[in-house]
């Protein structure tokens, strides 16, 4: 008897393949045992072998190896910032289109066709990093200057205590145009400044800060990107001035944006009044200034900080209401409704208006990745297809990469599509269950009631479990009441605030706004007395100590596998997991932390915890407290205990009983070199030292240091690693080639506040 022909487009001989949508494939029973002893081991390994070629064939069959794309992506964009010299673009050009020519060539191979097509999404990451550096590069300053600045504001961000302005530099005197930075962000503490207009002031710069210790978050690189050069403040009176040239064309739109979002900041902050009218205003005009510092940290702490910066929650609720808006008004006419196409009409006036809303708020890079991600999925409407699907995320995250590689490094890309991968995965899932075995219905309104509960609780779960990794390992904290903060606080934001900034800003031109300023205002009040009563909670905020980059890859890697994968595959994501949990908790804390320039130490003392010596920046030890896990704040009078202080030197003994000397002049580093273990010091030496000695020329070449116990002494960690040459760290190669300064200088120069003045970048992104 013959064997029935194969169907058509059946490949012969292939591995049984469920149909799209089936359940997922179960391991074999065998494959859960363990691995059978002599001959059986071989056939073990066939049957785990050809298991996994039926899931990868299932897979295939769902067109799942898309999604792997932007992952692929991501590797070469991580190749890209691992480079110790700034690659050449032709390079990865040439291997991606030699790997797309390559997987042409074997495409009746579907194995080898993926893993060409692969290489060739590594490769264009890796080209895309090297293009955007080479587009934005800009000169940054490369030492501590004070002299007169001039240039037009861009942008203006009130604030408690004066205004934070970002400045086009069109002088800053005895710097010479080849080496002057394109842009640079000063704080003022008093006049009055509008968007476009040119000013001249004597003002402070200093580079943008390296890391604060060694494997922290790189705060130059992050200015780099962002095309400012320069960090500082304006000592006295900052002027209006004439312009040496008319401003150019974007100069003056962006000028014009942002004085609008400055008087609709003012306006809905006066007519809703108090921390609700600045968090209101904060979620319409993303200017966050008028907020107080309480308040930041308790929506910290409550898990819902994540509403005041203008991102996905936010984007959605918006583009929803305008979406929901245009479609109920079209189905008022029986003709328009029945022979118009309502639902993408609606869909093009949603994206209409997410633009407009992207543009009006800033155009900040989270708000920019939200748009897109919200463009894609109104898109895929007008192409009758699902709005919320696994593609459509992937498609968005690789648009993202290709236009701005260096988000992959930060916080709010990681946490914001960590978050939505999770959820569309559970949603997937869901749905499918769903299909197979219906839900009994409840009568209304007790369905909708328990409908809308059951949402925000596992939306909040699954964001939380998705988002945890990234927000200990960029911040150190866990918030773990985020769940009741999040229950309590998104229905107010969803059903109250939102609807009512879309009215508003609609009924602004009118001069009707008042009434839905004043509802946000009444509905941001509630959710601020949410989050003040969830921070009153005893450990409503968990400080973590910090881990490496390679527990953060198990934790990724393993939300990676399993939203990605649908076979019964996915459950092995949970041995990347443990591994991450077991290595986070157990992390390798140094022993010494010493400031980049010298000005300050912390050392472990016998009781396991930090002492400093010195007067390292507020904004430093804060970082240090946080990377050990220590919940202690600066002020802490305990962080001074241990610590042996006179005229000339500090000295603090660690707990295996060795010696640090913190050395304030040249005397007491000759004495204390014949007696410590080490010795810090700002000021540079050059003779003989019998102990382990740290000075200012080393940390001008190091940067930040850490030092971690071994047997023989300690091993060292640098933030500015030797031979590099990346354009974000040409700014720290002058400052290794200058000299050190007389006999006795004092240390160097410290930001104190300017050296804060990044935490807008990181801080301002948590929990997006």
């Amino acid at each position: 008897m013959q064997p029935a022909p194969p169907v058509q487009g059946e490949r012969p001989n292939a591995p049984l393949a469920k149909p799209r949508g089936a359940r997922a494939v179960a391991l074999p029973a065998r494959l859960w045992n363990a691995a059978p002893a002599g001959s059986d081991l071989a056939a073990w390994l066939r049957d785990g072998r050809a298991h996994f070629a039926a899931a990868l064939a299932l897979e295939e069959e769902r067109r799942r190896p898309f999604l792997w794309l932007p992952v692929a992506m991501g590797i070469g964009i991580l190749l890209y910032f691992a480079a110790d010299r700034e690659p050449a673009l032709w390079a990865p050009l040439l291997g991606l289109g030699s790997s797309v020519v390559l997987a042409f060539a074997l495409r009746t191979r579907r194995f080898a066709a993926m893993a060409c097509f692969a290489f060739a999404a590594a490769f264009a990451g890796f080209a895309a990093g090297v293009w955007r550096t080479a587009d934005i590069a800009a000169p940054m300053l490369e030492r501590p200057r004070i002299g007169k600045l001039s240039g037009f504001v861009e942008s203006v961000e009130t604030r408690d205590t004066g205004a934070r302005l970002v400045l086009l530099v069109t002088d800053i005197t005895g710097l010479p145009e080849a080496q002057r930075p394109r842009r640079v962000r000063v704080n003022i503490r008093a006049g009055s400044v509008a968007p476009g207009d040119h000013v001249a002031a004597t003002a402070r710069l200093l580079p943008p800060p390296g890391p604060a210790r060694a494997g922290g978050y790189d705060f130059g690189r992050d200015a780099f990107f962002r095309g400012i050069g320069a960090v500082g403040s304006v000592s006295g009176k900052i002027a209006l001035a004439p312009p040496p040239h008319p401003p150019p064309l974007r100069l003056t739109l962006d000028a014009g944006i942002d004085r609008a979002r400055n008087a609709l900041t003012q306006r809905i902050a006066e007519a809703a009044g108090g921390q609700g009218g600045a968090v209101a205003a904060a979620l319409v005009t993303g200017k966050r200034g008028l907020i107080t510092e309480a308040t930041n940290n308790d929506l910290r702490a409550a898990g819902i900080y994540h509403i005041v910066s203008i991102s996905g929650l936010h984007m959605v609720l918006a583009a929803g209401t305008i979406f929901w808006l245009m479609r109920a008004l079209l189905a008022l006419s029986q003709t328009v409704a029945l022979n118009w196409p309502v639902k993408k009409i609606a869909a093009i006036a949603a994206m209409l208006g997410a633009i407009a809303y992207c543009v009006f708020s800033g155009g900040e890079v989270a708000t920019e990745r939200s748009l897109i991600m919200t463009l894609v999925m109104l898109g895929a409407i007008l192409f009758d297809r699902a709005a919320l699907s696994m593609r459509n995320l992937a498609l968005a995250a690789m648009i993202v990469l290709l236009r701005e590689p260096e988000a992959l490094l930060g916080p709010s890309f990681q946490m914001s599509f960590g978050a939505v991968a999770a959820l569309i995965a559970f949603a997937e899932r869901w749905q499918g269950r769903n299909r197979a075995n219906p839900p009994p219905s409840l009568p209304w309104p007790l369905g909708t009631l328990w409908t809308a509960a059951l949402g925000i609780v596992v939306t909040t779960l699954l964001a939380t479990a998705a988002t945890a990794p990234f927000g200990a390992y960029h911040f150190q904290t866990f918030n773990p009441f985020g769940l009741l903060g999040n229950a309590m606080a998104l229905p107010f934001v969803s059903l109250f605030v939102m609807p009512a900034a879309v009215f508003g800003v609609l009924a602004f031109p009118f001069g009707l706004d008042w009434p839905a300023w004043a509802l946000m205002g009444l509905a941001s009040d509630v959710v601020i007395k949410v989050a003040h009563w969830v921070a009153t909670i005893d450990h409503s905020t968990v400080m973590i100590a910090a881990f490496g980059p390679a527990v953060l890859i198990c934790f990724v890697l393993s939300l990676l596998w399993l939203a990605l994968w649908t076979t019964a595959w996915r459950w092995l994501a949970a041995l990347p997991l443990m591994i991450g949990v077991a290595t986070a908790g157990k992390p390798e804390k140094p022993e010494i932390l010493i400031e980049r320039d010298g000005s300050g130490l912390a050392a472990r003392g016998a009781d396991g915890r930090l002492a400093v010596a010195g007067k390292p920046s507020r904004f430093v030890l804060q970082q240090w407290l946080a990377a050990d896990g220590d919940s202690r704040s600066p002020d802490d009078p305990s962080l001074r205990a241990g610590i042996a202080c006179d005229t000339l030197a500090c000295v603090v003994r660690t707990a295996e009983g060795r010696s640090v000397s913190y050395a304030l002049n040249r005397l007491a580093i000759i004495e204390d070199c014949q007696r410590a273990d080490l010795v810090v010091t700002a000021i540079p030496w050059s003779a003989a030292c019998k102990a382990k000695l740290i000075d200012r020329t080393a940390l001008m070449r190091d940067g930040a240091t850490s030092l971690y116990r071994t047997r023989g002494g300690w091993s060292s960690r640098i933030s500015e690693q030797q031979g590099s040459d990346r354009p974000w760290d040409r700014r720290r190669e002058e400052r290794r080639t200058t000299p050190g300064a007389g006999a006795n200088p004092s240390p160097a120069p410290t930001a104190g506040p300017l050296i804060a003045s990044p935490d807008s970048e990181a801080e301002t992104e948590r929990l997006q």
